[in-house]
């Protein structure tokens, strides 16, 4: 990475900041104008100059200013930006909202993903808390209509499975009670090995319900991550990158069904962590679907538990100190409702 002077590092930070703003591209008159830069115009040139040709600036037309390249986002987002947190009355504002659907995941995920939306002004991505092990935690068995029964399976954690199962004969209720009650005992906090290994003697419904109970456990345990949840894509659509790029909206339209996100998330770097923020910006090489965009990923829950994965996407002009504050600090809260849970 070219090294930059003090003098360098400050102008480039001053294009970033004002190109995020307005999207435009930076002359060296407006930042000398804007910033009170004691520097005179030709100066600030000069080193726009030396930062396009060492590729952290580039010029979109002979005539015009100068707007950041994918290696000056990443050199301003690891060397120049300034560690930033969350104001306090907005932390205190996000806390007391979970804290009143803390025994819900679904509207953890939800309220999350509404959060971050609105927060960085980008989309949003929140995947449910992904168990590393899955383990049984109730059964509900209920009579429906003559011989089908409705299979309601609470993982722990509070995942819910069902499945309708279909007999030769009439159960009664208060028979299908006694069997989830039973199972349940049985079964309680064991994982799909543990289920299988069981030696007690099944009627062949039951049997017939173990086999099930298993498969679902060994779905999701295969599963890479939990459901995608996303919101505020409108925010992106509205942004000039978007309206204007074909190329852009079709990365949209992918992510929207979830394949690219998948794939992100199982390949992202901190697959097997849950401490600190990941900036990937213009799809860092691997994802050429994402080349005009900048995601900011991190983990969440306990490792070797449950983990899951939460983050902001949006125009590579996004803005980084403010996105990376709420991304980590909706990590932090999540990690504790996860503990809570398991």
């Amino acid at each position: 990475m070219e090294r930059l002077t003090g003098r360098q590092q400050k102008i480039l930070s001053l294009i970033i900041h004002e190109h995020i703003r307005s999207a435009e591209p930076v002359a060296s008159n407006r930042l000398v104008t804007d910033y009170n830069l004691d520097l005179s115009s030709a100066t600030v040139r000069n080193e726009m100059a030396f930062l396009t040709e060492t590729g952290f600036l580039r010029q979109p037309h002979t005539s015009a200013g100068r707007v950041p390249t994918e290696e000056g986002y990443r050199y301003f987002v690891g060397n120049l930006m300034r560690n930033t947190t969350l104001p306090e009355d907005a932390r205190r504002t996000i806390s007391h909202q979970f804290y009143q659907s803390r025994n819900d995941i679904s509207n953890w995920m939800h309220l999350a993903a509404s959060i971050l939306a609105n927060q960085s002004k980008a989309a949003s991505l929140v995947t449910s808390p992904h168990p590393e092990q899955v383990r049984f935690k109730h059964l509900e068995l209920i009579a429906t209509h003559n011989t089908q029964i409705l299979c309601v399976l609470v993982l722990e954690g509070g995942e819910i499975h069902q499945n309708v199962f279909t007999t030769d004969e009439a159960v009664n209720q208060e028979d299908l009670s006694r069997i989830s009650n039973s199972l349940s005992t049985l079964l309680c906090g064991k994982n799909r090995i543990e289920v299988h290994a069981l030696t007690n003697p099944l009627t062949e419904l039951e049997k017939s319900i173990a086999d099930w109970l298993m498969l679902e456990m060994e779905q999701t345990e295969n599963l890479t991550s939990g459901e995608v949840i996303l919101d505020g894509l409108t925010n992106v659509l509205a942004e000039p990158e978007f309206v204007e790029s074909d190329e852009a909206r079709r990365a949209l339209k992918l992510i929207e069904e979830r394949t690219l996100l998948q794939d992100l998330i199982s390949r992202s770097g901190f697959k097997d962590q849950t401490n600190g923020v990941q900036v990937l910006i213009g799809g860092e090489g691997t994802w050429d679907e994402l080349k005009q965009m900048s995601i900011i990923l991190a983990k969440y829950g306990l490792p070797g538990v449950a983990t899951g994965t939460l983050g902001v996407f949006g125009p590579i002009r996004m803005s980084y100190g403010h996105s990376i504050s709420i991304v980590r600090f909706l990590s932090s809260l999540l990690s504790d409702f996860v503990a809570e849970q398991w």
